[in-house]
Order: structure tokens, then C-alpha cells, then sequence
């Protein structure tokens, strides 16, 4: 399950979003473009034993994957299931990786390959009980330099046209400029083994667009893709997620239209002394549409015509325990939204309960394809 939090939203003017569709591949020097993906989630990131690893992921899948029209994956990977606890590599994880990377060659698909969750640092700490020490702990950092490091020595013989890089999964830095410090360092070490590769880089606080303005990218370097992430409306996206805090909602809520009438407000969640409740609960009153969808990108793109670099989003998602018709709209606009602002983009997840296939929440298996979420996303009719 996905398990990101909202933040305060950048104040913006409305943007008027293209009138047709326009070309929305995420092009570098090295030729590695992105334009619809979709992450590979529960695999060898936030593995929760659904299924044995070997039959997760499998050639099969990667063929589907291509079948429907994608043209990318995004392979989240953590270190706990790459690396063993003494630091050395798994030879065993990095074969499942590999061997995808192998898949989508063969399948004609793209891949980044995104490391998500580190030992010293998880976006969703607030919830897993665990403490963030990357930002403070100078040993922590030299790690995280030496994954990627490893990480190229296993992965540099894939063509740079093929397989990117993304530094880190939505990082969550009280500072911002402890996350540029470390970018800066990351695309230093990166670049001495692989000047050509591609890297992917969003911005602290989870990569929400209204971070943008925060973000520093190291000059001259024209194989950097930006990243941004979005769940807005949460409250409408995350119903009933059982990792938020107004996760005992069971009430309706509404997309396109403001999220939660105001006759179903929930007035018994008390957002005493809990800011990120505030602001769901805040979200909750707004009226969401394609418009605002668009509005809320403003701070990435602008950032990304500033700097003259691609932009793509890693992720985005809603789960189905809201009205069928309200959910199909929501991924039909959001889409429509990138490919009309040049937004390439990867929807969560292939399998899981965001997935494009049909999730049986008590046995927590993925079923058959939900071929109406699919053609929502390709903008099939």
C-alpha cells in the first residue's frame, strides 16, 4: 500500500491546461524517454509476502505490462531486501532484478529503477515506528552513497536508452538543503562511474509539487528527469487507508465535486495538536475537477521550464473503495492533465490495492485485469 502524506499546497493561480493532447515523452540526450508506466510494486520494495518472489514478477507480467501500452516500469527497490544484514549485496535479489531488467528489453519496455526505502530513511517513518538518521548521521549518507555505487557496478551494462536511475523515493528531510546536499553528492559519485545515465530526481517532502521551488539539480547536466508524486484529494484517493489518520471515515466522498459534502462532514476527527490531519480535513472541504488536478502542478512545471528539464510523475493512485464511476473519472483527468502539460507519468501499481488488476482484500491476491481502470488510463474509450 502506498503510504505517503499531504502537505500544505502551493497557493497558485489557475493554469490553463492545453487544448489537445501534445507529445508527452520525457526525452534526454542519452534516449532514454518515459511516457506511461507503471510501478512494480510489493516485489523488492515493501514486500509484504503476498506471494514468493520468483512468481510475483514474472516474464508474463513484464509481456502484459507492454501488451496494454505501456512503455515503461518503475522497479521500486529497498535496502533491506537488496542488501543482506552484514551490507553485502544479495546475490538472489539482484537476480530478480536483473532478470526483469532482461524482460523489459525483450519486451521493448523502459525501466527506473527507483531505490525507495532505506535503512536510514523511510518516507512513512511517522508510521512505521522507526526514526530517520540519513540527514544526521554522516555514516548513513556515506551508505547511500555506496548502494548506488553498488548498484551501477551491478547495473552499468544495461544501455543508458533503457534503464534509468531514481536517487531516492520521496525523501522527507526537515531542511530541504539537507536533501540538495545530498542529491549533489549522489550525482557526483553517480556521474565518475556513468556520466551518460539518466537519473530521476524529485523534490523533498515526498516530491508534491508545491516542494519544487526548494529543489537545487546540479547545473549542466541534461540527463536529469524531475520527479514529482500526487495523491490530491487524499482524503478522496486514500479512503478508508488504513494507515491515515481519518481511516475510521467510512462516509462517502466524491470526485469530480468537493471531496466530502459538507452534511457528511466528519466533525468527530479531532485535528487537535495533529497538523497533517488539518490539512486532509481542509482538503477534504475543496472542490477537486480536472482544473484544480492542473493547478496543483504549476510549482513542478514551472520548475521544470526553469531548469529545461523533462518532468515526470512516479506516482499517483486511488483506491477502489470509492464509487466506481468517481474513480475512473479521477484517472481519466489526471491523465488527461499530464499528457496535456508534456507530464509523463507512472501510475501505483501493477499488483496491490491501487493495482490495474483486481485486488481480493481478504486473501490479498491480485485477480484479473480491470480492463475499464486500464482504458481510463491509456484514454481508451
Amino acid at each position: 500500500m502506498k503510504q505517503s502524506t499531504p502537505h500544505k499546497r502551493h497557493s497558485t493561480t489557475p493554469l490553463t491546461t492545453a487544448s489537445a493532447p501534445c507529445q508527452q515523452k520525457a526525452a534526454t540526450p542519452s534516449g532514454f524517454e518515459l511516457k506511461r508506466g507503471v510501478n512494480l510494486s510489493h516485489w523488492l520494495s515493501q514486500n509484504f509476502g503476498w506471494s514468493p518472489k520468483d512468481s510475483f514478477i514474472t516474464e508474463k507480467d513484464i509481456a502484459f505490462i507492454a501488451s496494454v501500452g505501456y512503455d515503461h516500469v518503475r522497479i521500486p527497490i529497498d535496502e533491506p531486501e537488496m542488501w543482506l544484514p552484514d551490507g553485502k549485496p544479495s546475490g538472489e535479489s539482484f537476480a530478480y532484478l536483473t532478470h526483469c531488467l532482461d524482460w523489459c528489453a525483450k519486451h521493448n519496455l523502459r525501466a527506473v529503477v527507483d531505490l525507495h526505502i532505506l535503512k536510514a530513511h523511510h518516507f512513512n517513518v511517522a508510521n512505521e515506528g522507526g526514526k530517520i538518521t540519513l540527514w544526521t548521521d554522516p555514516a548513513a549518507q556515506d551508505n547511500f552513497i555506496k548502494l548506488w555505487v553498488e548498484i551501477s557496478g551491478r547495473l552499468k551494462k544495461y544501455p543508458v536508452d533503457k534503464v534509468a536511475y531514481e536517487l531516492m523515493n520521496e525523501p522527507v528531510a526537515e531542511d530541504p538543503e539537507d536533501w540538495n546536499k545530498l542529491i549533489a553528492k549522489a550525482v557526483r559519485a553517480i556521474r565518475q562511474l556513468e556520466p551518460g545515465r539518466v537519473l530521476v530526481i524529485g523534490p523533498n517532502r515526498w516530491q508534491t509539487p508545491e516542494n519544487f521551488p526548494f529543489l537545487k539539480i546540479p547545473p549542466n547536466d541534461p540527463n536529469i528527469i524531475l520527479s514529482l508524486h500526487t495523491y490530491s484529494p487524499l482524503f478522496f484517493t486514500h479512503h478508508r487507508a488504513y494507515w491515515l489518520a481519518f481511516k475510521d471515515y467510512k462516509g462517502p466522498v466524491h470526485y469530480p465535486g468537493r471531496v466530502v459534502a459538507e452534511a457528511d462532514f466528519p466533525t468527530w476527527l479531532d485535528p487537535n495538536n495533529n497538523p497533517e490531519l488539518q490539512l486532509q480535513l481542509a482538503e477534504a472541504r475543496q472542490v477537486f475537477n480536472k482544473q484544480k488536478l492542473a493547478e496543483l502542478l504549476l510549482p513542478a512545471l514551472q520548475k521544470a521550464k526553469e531548469l529545461k528539464l523533462p518532468l515526470y510523475c512516479g506516482e499517483f493512485g486511488c483506491l477502489p473503495h470509492v464509487g466506481r464511476a468517481d474513480r475512473l473519472k479521477y484517472y481519466e483527468d489526471i491523465v488527461s492533465v499530464f499528457e496535456e502539460n508534456n507530464v509523463a507519468w507512472c501510475n501505483w501499481e501493477y499488483k496491490g490495492d491501487f493495482g490495474i488488476l483486481f485486488f481480493d482484500f481478504d486473501k490479498n491476491v491480485s485477480l484479473a485485469p480491470d480492463t475499464g481502470l486500464i482504458n481510463a488510463l491509456m484514454r481508451r474509450q
